[in-house]
């Protein structure tokens, strides 16, 4: 491809991962989730795990396991049933909790290693990711363009550099809010409650999808 044909190639790519990105999901609700408990470090170490759990989603696609979830649709059915069952505990432990967020000054802050695993626990489990890997990423990936692996790179850089835009935006309010919320115990609970509902109502739509795909 020429240099214009290129940069309109890579130009419509940020556009699309620009939507999804930024379309509220399951990583957006653990960046939101991860600031508002701990602070803006949390906020960014779950930035750092849902970076690098992208990265590991461009692999598998570019290596062939995407392919493989493509022509087995139980393993995809049972992914998404997986998936939403992690993230529907994660929003009845906030809903379940009357603390919630109200001892986040006082409690110690969960450790930034323990937020990047969870991150990326909830990236990897998240069919929104799939989806996109198994049904958009292929396409931007052009033969004549080069090899495989040198778009894949490119591509995968314009998706992670996206994802710390969007979710370091989400973090850094989510932290001011964070200070906010703190004068207001009640307002902590409430807010703590409004993101586990969140949380729970995706992980219903996606178990939804999956009990279906798998019956």
């Amino acid at each position: 491809m020429d240099i214009a044909t290129t940069f309109t190639h890579l130009a419509l790519f940020t556009a699309v991962v620009f939507g999804v990105i930024a379309l509220p999901g399951m990583d957006m609700a653990f960046v939101l989730a991860s600031a508002l408990a701990n602070g803006r470090a949390a906020g960014f170490a779950a930035i750092a795990g849902i970076v690098a759990g992208g990265i590991v989603h461009v692999a598998a696609g570019t290596l062939g396991i995407g392919l493989l979830l493509r022509h087995s649709p139980l393993a995809f059915d049972a992914l998404l049933v997986a998936g939403s069952l992690y993230v529907a505990w994660m929003g009845i432990g906030l809903l379940r909790s009357r603390a919630a967020l109200a001892h986040v000054a006082d409690a110690p802050s969960r450790p930034l290693r323990s937020t990047f695993a969870r991150a990326l626990a909830t990236c990897l489990l998240n069919p929104k990711a799939y989806v996109f890997t198994l049904a958009v990423f292929p396409q931007f990936i052009v033969p004549r363009a080069g090899t495989v692996l040198a778009q894949a790179t490119v591509l995968c850089g314009i998706i992670a550099t996206t994802q710390m835009l969007v979710y370091g935006l989400v973090a850094q309010c989510a932290a001011t809010l964070r200070a906010r919320l703190q004068a207001s115990a009640s307002g902590q609970v409430a807010f703590g409650r409004i993101v586990g509902a969140t949380l729970v109502a995706a992980a219903g739509l996606t178990l939804h999808a999956g009990l279906r795909g798998l019956g």
